[in-house]
């Protein structure tokens, strides 16, 4: 019985050091099934859940169960057991983006996960709280991003490419002040290529030898696609979603594409006459 506590707790820790969780779908012939997610609140501590997109729908299978949206954003979910004890119930949350999480809860007087993440960090970016006042920007830029994905391409240049896989600037668009970044990324090899990082970034168009390059990091609104992998012998399209810029003399946007665990890293360098050309719709 010993053994069995001292493993529960090692798993708890090693669960709360990820800080964030996916639901697991079994394919069930043409439906799917969600399998829900265990998780422990108390009477004396408040756990969060934190969410990718605003949150629409909350239903609680018990009234003992307290929930509240965190003050002042839409993505974060605030849960405290209303007695100090209650039987196994369960929680569902529907998200703007259409998502639904299922969890079952039981009681801990002490419960070891107290921030939960429910959102894969895209591309190495911190996740940012979704306020009231733009949820519905949010949905917007996430339709916009949809439709653009699907744009024929407008561009043929700027391209990379390396051991037989490449990235292009497919065509840039604007809508309501965000820039829309249509790249197309292809793999004609028979590796996968790992995606460890995708970076915009402003720089200097040439660096002296006496000064240092300073990069101005520009951190997506939304990232529409998949941006984990581009798998071997495929191609596929990604649209990322910034806050509008253009870029000063001199200087020049660079889009980095990081292979993880590899060597094929790929980038794109952008002039402004590219970006102030944003085709509008």
């Amino acid at each position: 019985m010993k053994k069995l506590k001292v493993l529960f707790i090692m798993v708890a820790a090693l669960f709360t050091l990820q800080s964030k969780a996916q639901l697991t779908t079994f394919q069930t012939g043409s439906k799917s099934k969600i399998e829900p997610l265990q998780l422990a609140i108390s009477y004396q501590k408040t756990t969060s859940l934190i969410f990718p997109y605003a949150i629409k729908s909350v239903d609680r299978g018990s009234s003992e169960v307290l929930v509240q949206k965190a003050k002042g954003v839409e993505n974060v979910l605030q849960l405290k057991a209303g007695v100090d004890s209650f039987k196994q119930t369960n929680l569902t949350i529907i998200t703007a983006d259409g998502s639904l999480y299922s969890f079952l809860l039981h009681y801990s007087s002490e419960p070891t996960t107290l921030n939960l993440e429910l959102a894969d960090k895209p591309m190495g970016y911190e996740p940012i709280a979704i306020f009231t006042s733009s949820q519905d920007n949010q949905q917007k830029i996430l339709t916009a991003s949809e439709y653009v994905s699907v744009k024929k391409s407008t561009l043929r240049k700027p391209r990379d490419s390396k051991f037989n896989v490449s990235i292009k600037l497919s065509g840039v668009y604007i809508k309501d002040n965000i820039l829309y970044y249509q790249l197309e990324m292809q793999n004609n090899s028979n590796i996968s290529y790992d995606i460890a990082q995708l970076r915009f970034f402003i720089r200097d168009k040439k660096k002296t030898k006496r000064t240092a390059s300073q990069e101005l990091e520009q951190k997506p609104v939304l990232i529409h696609g998949n941006a984990t992998v581009i798998h071997e012998q495929s191609k596929q399209n990604l649209v990322v979603a910034l806050e509008k810029f253009t870029i000063p003399d001199k200087k020049e946007l660079v889009i980095q594409l990081m292979e993880k665990k590899g060597g094929r890293h790929l980038q794109l360098k952008l002039s402004n006459k590219i970006i102030v050309g944003a085709s509008q719709f």
